[in-house]
């Protein structure tokens, strides 16, 4: 049996375990207030691992990290790892690589290093099969390098998807150059899943969105991707694959409204072609990393609705206490909303089985 078959038999062996109803109920002890979660498994669809092949790429390519991010990468095991799933209460991470997104102008090296991490990663998760599954790091923009890895990473290492960033060195998603590779995401009917990238011209001085990218440009970044995006038409083209965007929607709430009517007007003056937003949008997925209670899961809704929703933590990039904390607010909303076994078990479970 090849690596990738043991490891989706593994881990949908796995996931099947999932509960489809009934009302079977634990207690979680995450939750002060006895919140009960479904029994179902529960899958974190946003977390990421700082494995060695990463840091190690990293250097390689020059990239300096808290120089970039404005923060320090955050440190990582699997012991760790396993130990907050555990006290969370989550059966099943997706781990998808982080940013800085590995690319420096050096194709050949790039797609190096994007190999070696899914070769680790792919590893991790086989040792355990129950616990972790992964979406494939890209050397994109090295167009033949993404789909090759695309190939190699999915066929061979059992990836469950692919990750890709809001940009690399200023190439937005929705991009023409992105075409080739997202023909063959939608011919695999694959999950894509969107992490935010810094965009490359910044006013990093006297202001503080320019110092720390996660404050205001992670989410920033991931709006000016998803509208070039959807403002390209890929989504329509491509309607096979499940696209996860980040960080509750980052600011698409805010402007869906605003660019609906704008790209009308604009394909109207024959600026752009003309696009079924509304279709396009009502396809994505959407995970609750960041901080969903108490506003952003309410304004979240104002453009998808509960069937779209993932849980995603955003582990180790938060602390673990602080998570917990973030987790027991957010099960208690779901608890009223009866929504606890759609957000962290049915809805994930249909895009990785």
């Amino acid at each position: 049996m090849k690596r990738r078959d043991f490891l989706k038999v593994s881990a949908l062996g796995a996931l099947a375990l999932l509960g489809t109803g009934g009302g079977l109920l634990e207690t979680a002890a995450a939750s002060p207030q006895e919140v009960r979660l479904p029994r179902g498994r529960k899958i974190d669809m946003h977390a990421h691992a700082m494995l060695p092949s990463y840091l190690e790429g990293l250097k390689e390519l020059g990239i300096d990290a808290a120089l970039e991010e404005g923060y320090p990468l955050p440190k990582w095991s699997e012991e760790a790892h396993l130990a907050f799933m555990s006290e969370a209460g989550i059966d099943y991470t997706v781990l998808s690589q982080a940013t800085p997104h590995i690319y420096n102008g050096d194709e050949k090296l790039s797609c190096k290093v994007a190999r070696r991490i899914n070769v680790e990663t792919a590893a991790l998760c086989q040792n355990y099969p129950d616990k972790f599954g992964f979406a494939a790091a890209l050397p994109f923009p090295a167009i033949d390098g993404s789909i090759e890895e695309i190939a190699y990473a999915m066929d061979e290492l059992g990836a469950i998807g692919v990750k890709v960033p809001s940009n690399a060195q200023g190439i937005y998603l929705g991009d023409e150059r992105w075409e080739k590779i997202f023909a063959e995401l939608d011919r695999r009917k694959a999950l894509v899943i969107v992490h935010p990238s810094p965009a490359p011209q910044l006013p990093r001085q006297g202001t503080v969105t320019g110092r720390v990218m996660a404050l205001y440009e992670y989410p920033a970044d991931t709006t000016r991707a998803m509208l070039n995006l959807l403002a390209s038409g890929m989504l329509e083209r491509y309607p096979r694959i499940k696209l996860v965007v980040p960080h509750c929607g980052s600011f698409l709430p805010y402007m869906k409204q605003r660019a609906k009517a704008m790209f009308a007007m604009l394909a109207g003056m024959k600026m752009m072609e003309p696009v079924d937003m509304e279709k396009s949008m009502g396809n994505l997925y959407f995970d609750l990393a960041g901080d969903p209670m108490p506003d952003a899961l309410d304004m979240l809704l104002k453009i998808t609705d509960q069937e779209h929703i993932l849980y995603g933590s955003d582990y180790p990039y938060v602390p673990a206490p602080v998570l917990l904390q973030k987790k027991a607010a957010l099960d208690r909303e779901l608890a009223q909303r009866e929504w606890l076994e759609q957000i962290y078990c049915q809805n994930s479970q249909k895009l990785i089985s």
